[in-house]
């Protein structure tokens, strides 16, 4: 495409790293965009008044040449109240672009 830039992540972390970016601006286009189409959901909402806080990673794993893990923790306040989201999320690689499959909370 000329005079378009399209940046791919390098990997499963750095996808998933662009992807808290994303929660915390809003973008739900570049969400959805890097979900697998097996498992996207039609659209998404954002919590109103959720504040994301920080994000760390604590593992980042080749299950095969084209399929990864990241662990990490996600820590949002809501109404005064902390939260943690600490998933083990899962990711594979098509046509050379990193998506994010699913995860466990």
């Amino acid at each position: 495409m000329a005079g378009a830039l399209q940046l791919q992540a390098p990997d499963a972390e750095a996808l998933m790293r662009s992807r808290y970016s994303a929660y915390v601006l809003q973008q739900a286009d570049y969400l959805l965009a890097t979900w697998h189409p097996t498992t996207r959901p039609a659209q998404l909402a954002f919590e109103p008044g959720l504040r994301w806080l920080g994000l760390e990673v604590r593992r980042h794993q080749a299950t095969g040449a084209d399929t990864a893990i990241v662990e990490f923790v996600a820590r949002s306040k809501l109404g005064g109240r902390a939260h943690r989201l600490h998933e083990t999320s899962r990711f594979v690689r098509e046509q050379g672009r990193w998506l994010y499959v699913d995860g466990d909370t």
